[in-house]
C-alpha cells in the first residue's frame, strides 16, 4: 500500500481563495477589511518567520494585517497595555500574540487579557472552554487545519477509533475535542502512556502533535488507518521531519500529511479564516 499524501499546501490555497472571496464580501458590506494585529516581542528567528508568513497571507487576501514590533527589553505591563488598546479599538477583529514572548514575561497575563471576541489563535479559556461544551466559536487554528485535512481526504471520523499523540491546549486537547463532536471514540496518549504502540496501532485515525522526531514508528500504523503528522522538528543532519516515520508510515496508511507541506500551511489559513469570523461576530454583535 501506497499512502495518499494530503496537499497540505494545496487545500490551504483553496482555502485562502474562500476566505478572499468572503473578505470581499465583507468590505462591500461594511464598508472596511477585517483587521488583525500581531504583537512580536524579541528577537527570535523562527516567531520572525511565522509573523513575515503570517503578514503575507493577510495581504494576499485582503486582510488588514499589522505587525507590532517591540524589543526583548519590553516590559509585561507594556504588552498588558498594547493589548487593552486593540481590544477597545473597532478596526481590530483579531489580536495575536506571537509565542514564546521573551524571558521573564508571564504570557498567561498578557494573552489572558484577549478580548475573546478578538481570539482568533483560539487559545484563551473562554475559546476552549466553548469548544468543550460542543458550542465552538473561534478555535485554534492548528485543530481547525487538521479536520479540514481529513474532511479534505473524505474522512468521516464517526464511529471510528482516533488517537492523539499528545495533550497540548494548542493541538492535542482541542483536537480530541473536536474529533470526539464528530463522533469518533478518542484516545488522547502523552509521555506517560503504556504501549502507545499498542495504542496507535488500533486507531483508523492517528493525530501526532508531541513534538518529538519520528516517535510515531512506520510499523505501528494500522493498515489503511489516516495519519495527520503536525510535528515539526529539525534533526541533527538538518532535515525537517514530523513526529511520524513518514516513510514507512505512508507504506501503510491509507493518507498522510506530508512534513513539511502538510499541516504548517493550514495554520495559517486557518488563521485567516478565524479572522474572517471574528470580523462576521463582532460586525453581527455591534448591530444587535
Amino acid at each position: 500500500m501506497t499512502a495518499r499524501i494530503l496537499d497540505g499546501k494545496a487545500l490551504a490555497k483553496t482555502v485562502r481563495g474562500e476566505v478572499a472571496e468572503g473578505v470581499r464580501g465583507f468590505v462591500a458590506e461594511h464598508g472596511r477589511p477585517p483587521g488583525l494585529v500581531v504583537l512580536l516581542a524579541g528577537d527570535d528567528p523562527a516567531s520572525a518567520i511565522y509573523v513575515k508568513n503570517k503578514a503575507k497571507a493577510c495581504e494576499e487576501v485582503g486582510v488588514r494585517g499589522e505587525v507590532r514590533r517591540f524589543p526583548a527589553t519590553v516590559s509585561q505591563a507594556a504588552l498588558v497595555a498594547e493589548v487593552v488598546a486593540l481590544d477597545a479599538d473597532d478596526s481590530v477583529d483579531g489580536i495575536l500574540v506571537q509565542l514564546p514572548l521573551p524571558k521573564g514575561i508571564d504570557e498567561k497575563a498578557v494573552l489572558h487579557r484577549i478580548d475573546p471576541a478578538k481570539d482568533v489563535d483560539g487559545f484563551l479559556p473562554a475559546s476552549q472552554g466553548a469548544l468543550f461544551v460542543g458550542e465552538p466559536n473561534l478555535v485554534a487554528c492548528t485543530p481547525r487545519g487538521c479536520m479540514r485535512l481529513l474532511d479534505h481526504a473524505g474522512v468521516d471520523p464517526a464511529g471510528k477509533r482516533a488517537v492523539v499523540v499528545g495533550r497540548s491546549n494548542i493541538v492535542g486537547k482541542p483536537v480530541a475535542m473536536l474529533l470526539l463532536a464528530r463522533h469518533a471514540t478518542v484516545t488522547i496518549c502523552h509521555s506517560r502512556t503504556k504501549d502507545l504502540a499498542g495504542e496507535v496501532g488500533r486507531a483508523d485515525v492517528v493525530v501526532a502533535a508531541i513534538g518529538k522526531p519520528e516517535l510515531v514508528r512506520g510499523e505501528w500504523i494500522q493498515p489503511g488507518a489516516v495519519v495527520i503528522d503536525v510535528g515539526i522538528n529539525r534533526t541533527g543532519d538538518g532535515r525537517l521531519v514530523g513526529d511520524v516515520e513518514f516513510a514507512a508510515a505512508a507504506e501503510r496508511a491509507a493518507a498522510i500529511t506530508p512534513v513539511p507541506g502538510g499541516v504548517g500551511p493550514m495554520t495559517i489559513a486557518c488563521l485567516l479564516e478565524n479572522t474572517l469570523q471574528a470580523a462576521r461576530g463582532r460586525e453581527a454583535t455591534r448591530r444587535g
